[in-house]
C-alpha cells in the first residue's frame, strides 16, 4: 500500500513569519506614509483635490495683495509666498497605522474653508479671515492612491513570503 507523508513545517514557518510580520506593520505603514506624502505634494502642483476636482482659484484680491508685496504672480491655489503648506506635509507612523497632515495652524482652514470673520477679528476690528476662504481639499486618498497602496501591501507580502523560505 502506498504511503503519503506530508511535511507541513515549511507552511508552519511561513505562517509564523506572517504572524510576526503582521503583528508590527510599521514598515508597511512607513512606505504607505511616504507614498501619501508625495501624492499629497503632487496635488499642490496639480491644484486638485483627491477626487480630481480643481481647487478654487485665488481671489483677485489675494493676487493683487501678493503683487503689492512683491511676490509676483503666485497663481496656484494653496501655494503662498513661503510654500509652507506644500512643504510641511508630515507622516506620523506607528504599529497601528499612519496619519498624514500638517502642523501648520491654518492647514485645517485650507482643507475645510472658512467664512469671512469665522475666527473673530483682529485688534483693529478687521474680520479674520478678511474674506471667504473656499475649501481646497488637499488631504485624502485618490483612486490612484488606493491602487498604489494595494501594490505597496502586495510588495510587502511578497517580500515577507520570499524571506520566510
Amino acid at each position: 500500500m502506498p504511503t503519503v507523508k506530508f511535511n507541513a513545517e515549511a507552511a508552519r514557518a511561513a505562517i509564523r513569519k506572517a504572524i510576526g510580520t503582521l503583528s508590527d506593520m510599521t514598515p508597511l505603514y512607513q512606505d504607505i506614509g511616504e507614498y501619501m506624502v508625495e501624492a499629497t505634494r503632487r496635488r499642490f502642483i496639480e491644484g486638485r483635490a483627491p477626487d480630481g476636482s480643481a481647487w478654487a482659484p485665488k481671489s483677485q484680491t489675494t493676487l493683487d495683495r501678493y503683487r503689492r508685496m512683491g511676490y509676483g504672480s503666485l497663481l496656484r491655489p494653496l501655494i503662498g509666498p513661503g510654500k509652507a503648506l506644500s512643504r510641511q506635509i508630515l507622516q506620523f507612523v506607528n504599529r497601528d497605522g499612519v496619519t498624514i497632515g500638517s502642523p501648520l495652524i491654518y492647514s485645517g482652514t485650507m482643507q475645510n474653508g472658512a467664512a469671512k470673520g469665522a475666527f473673530g477679528a483682529d485688534r483693529r476690528g478687521r474680520p479674520i479671515p478678511w474674506g471667504r476662504i473656499p475649501a481646497r481639499v488637499w488631504l485624502g486618498i485618490a483612486a490612484r492612491d488606493e491602487l498604489a497602496i494595494v501594490e505597496i501591501v502586495d510588495e510587502h507580502l511578497i517580500q515577507d513570503i520570499n524571506t520566510s523560505d
